[in-house]
């Protein structure tokens, strides 16, 4: 069975499961406390990180960019970085601004203090950085509204990679009941078409001790 070694609110790692799930294939999860740094999980990945994706004949795959372009060009004809190379291009830097910019403005300065500081026992969340976390996120819906209102999806006509991107750092954040939905329609609109597909619904189940998300969490029309 194909494994993948996950923690609940890694963004990469929730980009790696909509991938999966878009390609219908089967897979377990197995979650994993990564700042503890296992003999047996250095092994697959040494940079000890998640999301680390194991095959059914062993080979094992990290880094989250590394492993949705492969499971695309393995699995399914149905591409989710484009069909030519002007939109891949386009969809991959997308990807870039939400796993780069939009973690390191928004979900590390949120999830990160909030939920990732108490389990690894770092003390009281940097009340600084949650308030920036919070201001970052209005912009990055204004990008997202900018971008919906002049495409189908993010990156053009199609659903992609850069809409999984984006979806899998803003779920991460609206389980903590942190993204302003009512004032960005736009964005609200464009999150609950992707809320709505099928690969997204595992995501919505998900439990987390001591975090209760908010009731809109998994609602499909908010």
């Amino acid at each position: 069975m194909r494994t993948l070694h996950h923690f609940w609110l890694c963004p990469f790692s929730r980009k790696v499961r909509i991938v999966l799930a878009e390609k219908e294939l089967d897979f377990e999860l197995k979650f994993e406390k990564f700042w503890e740094r296992r003999d047996e999980f250095l092994g697959l990945n040494p940079a000890g990180q998640v999301p680390v994706l194991v095959e059914p004949d062993g080979t094992a795959l990290s880094e989250s960019g590394a492993i949705c372009e492969y499971l695309d060009e393995t699995f399914s004809a149905e591409t989710l970085l484009g069909p030519d190379a002007r939109s891949r291009a386009e969809t991959r830097r997308l990807v870039a601004w939400f796993d780069l910019k939009f973690y390191a403005e928004v979900t590390q300065n949120l999830v990160d203090e909030k939920v990732l500081k108490r389990f690894m026992n770092m003390g009281e969340p940097n009340s600084d950085a949650m308030r920036a976390g919070r201001q970052n996120v209005g912009y990055h819906l204004d990008y997202i509204a900018y971008l919906a209102d002049r495409r189908n999806w993010l990156a053009g006509d199609d659903f992609s990679l850069a809409d999984i991107a984006a979806a899998a750092q803003l779920s991460c954040v609206d389980y903590l009941g942190d993204v302003p939905w009512d004032s960005h329609g736009a964005a609200k609109d464009w999150y609950a078409r992707v809320k709505s597909r099928p690969s997204f619904r595992a995501l919505l189940k998900d439990s987390i001790a001591g975090f209760h998300p908010p009731h809109h969490y998994a609602d499909l029309d908010f």
